[in-house]
């Protein structure tokens, strides 16, 4: 390895100009004297290699039969080294004009190589740098691309950075360089002084800033690293905050920012000048339209005369007068505040005037950037037409909708430029379209369904139309169903939408006994639904829909049946219960508000949604439920995405008592709450439920409840009305973090589920009472059928065979009566076990948790950390969640 470059540069220095090579001693040029011209007899040049002698002269003036002088040669050697080809260059033969220059040729680079490297990728550096292989190396070209190294790193903060450039020689005049880079540690700000600021503390202040202080609780952030470009942000910041607080003076008079001895940290200090605080004055409206009466308009300002100044007011005020501009047609207004500053009273005076405007009208809607999406999906979506008069509020509101269908890029604005006369406008919605179609093809296991399998695909803008186009396979070996979907959200291009769904869907519920994993009831539905929605007005529609289903609930016969039928001792009564095959006949509407600025993403407005099915037109299930949703977004400043979500249902059955203890809504029709709607509880961890405990006995001899959750049986029976709610704030993260798609959000839900008839119980053991007087539990023995419930028993007869008997003690005679004293075993219908019903409480339940949305690039993924703070006894809690798939 050669030092050909012996050069080093760092971050915070410069590199030195390029000295101009030593020209070499010539004989007759160093006298001062003028020497009288002579000529060249010969000419030639000696020691290329690559570049042909004819071109070498042609960067020179010297020809053979020309007169020359020392000065000429002098120059001939400048503007050879000038070319950028040559390393050395001498003349000889000046005293005899006889000339023979003599170079030596820059090197060819054969590599150009960074070592040392970590936080700059090569192929970013390589972007940057001049030097590139079968290129001509010169010492000036390294030199500066030392410097564009170096600006790279300066650019990440990393000031500390060096680069020492080095040249490995290889034959043939070829050269590799090397460009060592250390990288050193990233620059950050230890400290931020502010002089000359009084009403407002330091950390008042800094917390304004973009750039923080480097502390240990920030080694996420981004804003601890020095940044020119920053520091002009953060004095505009403060600008910002002093005037929202009345303060019109403020200013920043120096900022620096100084370099640590060891080159590794930033001090900046500010240097402000307050001023004095100030109040609004007189606020006034004038306007050269003729349509505005400024006085009326004046009073409906939120600038109130003697409230302190606040310039975020007088921006949102001007933004407001525009925007009641625009709702009358005019779209190209403009509103000026004029102030009149009061040094003396401590006062700001100011008139908003409005400019002269003509009444604008729609011109033409151009629609671009569609390549598979029809003109008339995005046309029908826009509020205005053409010829219309303007409107800045229908214009917000169309761009809304668009974005609503989720076929283009986040951000889309329709844009308004000047058309044809001074009173046109053309609206240009220049949309980016994005994916609208999704193949998820995913399989895993899980400790609820075991292996699965799922395969779903959804086109969104099926055929550029706006139409949805849905198929889904879901097997596992719990659950399997299929589904098909279609909606025309513009059937014959008029605003009503109609879709079908088919689907069979075959869903076990179950438990757990111990380790093992038990059926408790199976439920297979086969059915279709027929959709429709018409709007009412701009923000009211009304969807209606007509569901038919033939539904086969059943039981695990080899754990829950006996002798070909239920058996409510191993079920319970209410599974037993369930069973039975029915035909769902139902219709149903809802009334739906929606002013969401986003139904995908949104950031603002609000949406209430009123449903009601009726399930009884024909078939054999009878009863109506009700159902309400509503939600409300709103930015609350500084990124932050604030919501309150909520809902409720009631179902009421339209049938006659099903029997004692018996609710009238069927178990497989109520509603069930619990994971992923409420965070914090298992699935269908919330509400009503029996638990039943067998009876065991202690390392005593006592008899006692099982505790061990493994081995407690706890079924959800749902409920007939039930209520969530939740608050929730997205936190804003930086772009980073925006890029990849993550969305981190705080939370508080509250909720229950509740109002069922309470089942009666499913046996009544008998009891005894032992010899401490403690009551024990017994087993509930097998009885005879009939009227008088005589005891079963059994015992061994002869032939080794178990025989069925009424006789306690003994083998039954030939009249009836028992023969003998040895007791027979009896037999036993059920182990003795407790059952409890819990979880039937409105009472609230509460849980607050934090949670990440990830638009992974395997699908929408969300995972949540929730803690149940106030729970209902039988509520079961679960504290991480972990969806995929689900949609934001």
């Amino acid at each position: 390895m050669l030092a050909g470059v012996p050069l080093a540069a760092a971050a915070q220095t410069r590199p030195a100009a390029a000295a101009t090579p030593a020209t070499p001693a010539q004989p007759s040029a160093a006298t001062t004297a003028p020497q009288a011209a002579r000529t060249i007899t010969t000419l030639r040049v000696e020691g290329t290699q690559r570049i042909e002698p004819e071109t070498a002269l042609s960067y020179t003036k010297l020809r053979q039969g020309q007169p020359y002088t020392n000065e000429t040669l002098d120059q001939a050697i400048k503007d050879l080294y000038a070319s950028d080809l040559f390393a050395d260059v001498t003349i000889d033969g000046a005293a005899t004009g006889n000339i023979v220059i003599r170079v030596r040729e820059n090197p060819i680079i054969n590599r150009v190589i960074f070592e040392g490297n970590k936080r700059l990728k090569e192929d970013k550096i390589g972007k940057e740098v001049r030097l590139k292989p079968r290129q001509i190396f010169t010492r000036s070209a390294v030199r500066a691309d030392v410097a564009r190294i170096i600006e790279l790193y300066r650019r990440q903060g990393r000031f500390a950075a060096t680069v020492q450039p080095k040249m490995v020689s290889l034959d043939q005049n070829r050269v590799d360089v090397i460009f060592e880079v250390s990288e050193g540690p990233k620059s950050k700000v230890r400290q931020i002084n502010i002089i000359g600021n009084k009403v407002f503390d330091d950390g008042k202040l800094r917390a304004q800033m973009a750039t923080k202080e480097a502390r240990f609780f920030r080694v996420l952030s981004s804003g601890t690293s020095y940044d020119q470009d920053r520091l002009a942000y953060d004095q505009q910041k403060l600008r910002q905050f002093y005037l929202t607080e009345g303060y019109a003076d403020f200013r920043v008079t120096s900022a620096v920012a100084e370099l640590t001895p060891d080159r590794k940290d930033f001090i900046i200090t500010y240097v402000v000048e307050e001023g004095e605080r100030y109040k609004f004055g007189d606020v006034t409206v004038d306007s050269d339209i003729r349509d505005f009466d400024g006085k009326k308009m004046a009073t409906t300002l939120g600038i109130k005369k003697g409230d302190w100044y606040n310039a975020k007011l007088v921006e949102d005020t001007v933004e407001h007068l525009s925007e009641t501009a625009g709702l009358f047609g005019y779209a190209f207004t403009e509103v000026q505040p004029d102030f009149q500053r009061d040094s003396e009273a401590h006062t700001m005076s100011i008139n908003f005037h409005i400019g002269q405007a003509q009444r604008t009208y729609v011109e033409r809607i151009d629609i671009t950037g569609n390549t598979q999406t029809q003109d008339k999906v995005v046309r029908r979506e826009v509020r205005l037409a053409e010829g219309d008069a303007f409107n800045s509020f229908q214009v917000k509101r169309s761009q809304d909708r668009i974005n609503s269908l989720g076929y283009f890029q986040d951000k889309f604005e329709i844009k308004q430029t000047p058309g044809s006369a001074a009173d046109r406008v053309v609206l240009e919605a220049n949309v980016e379209e994005k994916s609208t179609g999704e193949l998820q093809l995913s399989a895993g296991f899980s400790s609820l369904e075991r292996f699965i399998i799922q395969a779903n695909i959804t086109q969104n803008n099926f055929r550029g139309k706006g139409q949805t186009l849905r198929a889904g396979v879901n097997y596992s070996s719990y659950s399997k169903s299929i589904e098909l979907g279609f909606t025309e959200p513009y059937v014959f291009d008029k605003n009503i939408a109609l879709g079908v769904d088919l689907f069979r869907r075959d869903y076990n519920s179950f438990n757990f006994y111990g380790t093992d994993r038990r059926t408790t009831y199976s439920q297979v539905s086969t059915g279709f639904q027929i959709r429709t929605g018409v709007p009412l007005t701009e923000y009211w529609q009304l969807a209606g829909r007509y569901t038919f289903s033939y539904d086969k609930v059943g039981l695990d016969e080899n754990s829950f049946f006996t002798n070909g039928a239920c058996d409510p001792l191993k079920a319970g009564r209410y599974l037993c219960e369930a069973l039975g095959n029915r035909l769902t006949s139902m219709v149903g509407y809802s009334l739906i508000y929606d002013s969401l600025n986003s139904r995908l993403r949104p950031t603002a407005g609000q949406r209430f949604v009123f449903s009601q099915d009726f399930a009884g037109l024909g078939g054999s299930v009878r009863y109506i439920r009700s159902r309400v949703e509503g939600s409300k977004f709103w930015n609350i400043g500084g990124g932050f995405i604030a919501s309150i979500v909520g809902e409720g249902g009631y179902i009421r059955s339209l049938e006659k008592s099903r029997g004692e203890g018996v609710d009238r809504v069927r178990i497989t029709d109520r509603f069930y709450l619990g994971e992923p709607q409420f965070r914090g509880f298992d699935i269908r961890g919330v509400g009503p439920r029996v638990k039943r405990q067998y009876y065991t006995t202690d390392a005593n001899g006592a008899q006692v409840l099982v505790t061990d959750r493994d081995q407690v049986i706890d079924d959800a029976l749902g409920g007939t009305a039930y209520y969530l709610g939740r608050f929730e704030i997205e936190i804003p993260l930086g772009s980073g973090a925006r890029e990849l798609g993550l969305r981190p959000s705080i939370y508080a839900q509250v909720g229950s589920l509740f109002n069922i008839t309470r089942p009666l119980p499913t046996a009544v053991f008998p009891t005894t009472t032992d010899a401490n007087g403690n009551t024990v539990v017994l087993p509930l023995p097998v009885y005879t059928n009939g009227t008088d419930k005589i005891p079963l028993y059994y015992y061994t007869n002869a032939d080794g065979l178990s025989v069925s008997t009424t006789c306690a003690a003994g083998i039954p005679g030939a009249n009836g009566a028992c023969n003998g004293v040895v007791p027979n075993t009896a037999q036993i219908a059920s182990q003795p076990f407790q059952e409890t019903f819990l979880g039937d409480s409105a009472r609230p339940r509460l849980s607050v948790g934090i949670g990440v949305n990830w638009n992974s690039p395997f699908g929408p993924l969300r995972i949540d950390l929730a803690k149940a703070l106030v729970t209902q006894p039988g509520d079961d809690k679960k504290l991480i969640t972990f969806n995929v798939g689900t949609q934001f």
